[in-house]
């Protein structure tokens, strides 16, 4: 009798737990709701803005989502609540939120070459959405996710310092499996062509952010485009038949001129609104702070918060704004942050670095994944707000890693009004190549604000080829 039992209601809860996947038809087993997908939608929304940021474009802003919403209402689920958002980092990338939440960086922007591209993206990820891969892939991978913090993405081993729920940050690590990708790459190219853009868009792009993966190297904490939808150029052959079918029954349309209209002086790389990474130094001037990481180390910033690496090493460097600072003073404030992260104080004192309040300590503590940790912190007091700025390190590596983060902490200093006002964003531009131009030498043009083979990359074109002579072309202006 128990045996049945279980049994019927074990049939029972896979009968309600299955559902018919609105684009192929098919029931599925599904543990999440329409309703529950709508949730996570609009809880993970401002906490994604909140980490991301939003990019300071209206228009840009508007002319996406449009696009978007045209897409998202000839589509198998246009009853949703869809919302598309131009996220303010430099990666590569562009996810999709279950129930309906798009979000393209302005870093794959630049990286676009026409309008039609534009909608290959906006359909893949609405097509992740329709046929609920990202409902499927968040129910598989969030579970394991729980705690995960901003700084989670770049040291696993630091979330006591941070507090952007697993919920907000999971989408990004949503990995789809090639049938997945392969039907959301169909679904763009069906969506766009609807709509009278050229489907060709989709292999387009997909051709360039392969090839951009081969040069750039560039993953800022946050994951672009190759690490969660993989094998970009071995589907680029697989979609064209579909590509020329769809070609086959109507004159359609790559807005290029226009798109690249709407780009031209996008920003390029981090912007100062959020703080930017100048070689060794990280510069706020909204803010108005400087410090200097150690010279080699990779240099990740977010809108919460600033992680620096030692390369080949678990050294790592933290700063970021105390929320709600409690105490009377600098040392009151520094000891109650660090005894509600869990770290103990061993030594420390007050002092002023660069004309600044501060207490400077040495804690221990443990970090989850990490085991004992060994930190030397700064709290530092600027312009009525609290900085943190710590060293972290396993404790048998202490006394060596120490004198680097002595320094670091040392350089903090306020910037000077004329010295803010001095920092400008890299931006894109456009330029007609001349004779003997080379892409080196169109970048140096620049400033060198970005890699010879990432403009070529840029512009459809393979590194080492020439570029052609008379053609008017993206470039990147130092700020």
């Amino acid at each position: 009798m128990n045996v049945r039992l279980v049994i019927s209601l074990t049939l029972v809860a896979l009968a309600a737990a299955c559902a018919t996947n609105p684009v192929t038809g098919r029931r599925e087993l599904s543990f999440m709701s329409e309703a529950q997908e709508i949730s996570i939608a609009n809880e993970s929304d401002p906490q994604i803005k909140a980490e991301m940021g939003v990019y300071n474009d209206p228009e840009l802003q508007r002319y996406v989502s449009e696009m978007g919403w045209r897409m998202a209402k000839i589509s198998e689920r246009a009853h949703l609540p869809w919302r598309f958002t131009v996220v303010d980092v430099p990666v590569v990338n562009a996810f999709a939120v279950p129930g309906g939440g798009i979000y393209i960086t302005r870093g794959i922007l630049a990286f676009l070459d026409s309008e039609a591209q534009l909608a290959g993206v906006l359909g893949h990820e609405i097509g992740h959405v329709t046929a609920r891969h990202s409902a499927q892939q968040y129910t598989r991978q969030v579970s394991g996710l729980v705690g995960l913090t901003a700084l989670s993405i770049f040291v696993p081993a630091a979330r006591p310092f941070g507090d952007l729920s697993a919920q907000a940050l999971g989408v990004l690590f949503l990995k789809y499996g090639r049938d997945d990708e392969l039907q959301s790459d169909e679904l763009g190219a069906r969506y766009a062509s609807q709509l009278g853009w050229d489907p060709g868009g989709v292999p387009a792009f997909l051709s360039t952010l392969g090839r951009l993966d081969e040069v750039a190297g560039d993953r800022r904490g946050i994951p672009g485009w190759l690490s969660t939808h993989p094998e970009p150029l071995s589907r680029v052959d697989e979609i064209q038949p579909l590509v020329q079918q769809l070609r086959a029954s109507g004159q359609f349309s790559t807005n290029r001129d226009d798109f690249l209209t709407r780009i031209d002086g996008l920003v390029f790389g981090d912007n100062p609104d959020q703080g930017i990474v100048r070689g060794a130094a990280f510069l706020h001037p909204v803010l108005r702070f400087r410090i200097d990481f150690p010279n080699g180390w990779e240099i990740q910033n977010s809108p919460r918060q600033v992680v620096a690496k030692a390369p080949g090493a678990d050294i790592f460097m933290l700063m970021q704004l105390l929320e709600q600072p409690r105490g009377r003073n600098i040392e009151e404030i520094a000891l109650d942050a660090m005894g509600r992260a869990g770290f103990r104080p061993v030594q420390g004192g007050r002092t002023t670095i660069n004309g600044l309040d501060a207490f400077v300590g040495v804690y221990q503590g443990q970090m989850e994944g990490f085991g004992a940790v060994a930190t030397r912190a700064a709290h530092i007091a600027h312009d009525k707000s609290v900085y943190m700025v710590a060293g972290l390190v396993a404790p048998r590596a202490f006394e060596q890693a120490d004198s680097a983060f002595t320094a670091s902490i040392r350089s903090f200093r306020a910037l000077t009004a004329a010295e803010a006002e001095s920092i400008h964003p890299n931006r894109v531009d456009f330029y007609v190549v001349r004779e003997g131009d080379t892409w080196a030498s169109i970048a140096e043009r620049g400033g060198g604000a970005i890699k010879p083979s990432t403009l070529a990359v840029m512009n459809g074109a393979t590194p080492g080829s020439a570029p052609q002579v008379g053609s008017r072309i993206r470039i990147v202006v130092a700020g």
